[in-house]
């Protein structure tokens, strides 16, 4: 009798547990993206729905094994042969106890899958997180982009300039090498005339 209330124990433990995991990967699901949100939200309702379903079935068996128990210590205390319960109430007994512990394995396997589910939900948000970040690189990559194209601007501005100022010089320097041509031959032909 004793570990059966042991076994209501852990059952509503993990009933509770499985609650509050539902609770959470709500919250983490609501945070994602649209098209996923929806699928892990329609999957938790199922949970939901699969855990109150649990749940309703845990209280009915628990109501049922507390009279069965008050009933058990009613035959104890009133009737000294144990061999006075009947074959209907024994049945009943061992009815419970396997429903019991189908509940025990529903609420075993509604634990794997939440926490499946809980694990997708981080790795969604990882590669969320990674892909945050690339995008993060990508801008800064853009940026630095744009300051190599204005550094390149500023070094055609300059070369364009230089170029203008040796055409130029070479224009002057022409100019002068004309101009004293001119000037030698000037002072040669007065000083060949004379």
């Amino acid at each position: 009798m004793e570990q059966k209330r042991q076994k209501f124990s852990e059952i509503k433990a993990g009933l509770d547990d499985a609650e509050s995991l539902i609770r959470k990967m709500e919250l983490e699901a609501r945070s994602l993206q649209p098209n996923v949100k929806a699928v892990l939200l329609a999957k938790l309702r199922e949970y939901k729905s699969d855990l109150n379903n649990l749940k309703s079935e845990h209280k009915r068996l628990a109501s049922a094994n507390s009279n069965q128990a008050a009933r058990d210590d009613l035959l104890e205390s009133g009737m000294a042969d144990a061999m006075s319960v009947s074959a209907n109430q024994r049945g009943r007994l061992m009815m419970s106890t396997e429903r019991l512990n189908e509940s025990s394995d529903r609420i075993k396997e509604s634990r794997r899958t939440m926490l499946e589910t809980e694990e997708l939900g981080v790795s969604i948000l990882q590669d969320l997180h990674q892909q945050r970040q690339s995008l993060l690189h990508a801008n800064d990559t853009k940026e630095q982009l744009h300051g190599v194209d204005d550094n390149i601007s500023k070094s055609k501005k300059i070369l364009t300039n230089m170029s203008r100022r040796m055409s130029r010089n070479k224009w002057i320097i022409s100019s002068i090498i004309v101009v004293l041509v001119v000037a030698i031959a000037l002072i040669l032909y007065f000083k060949l005339s004379k």
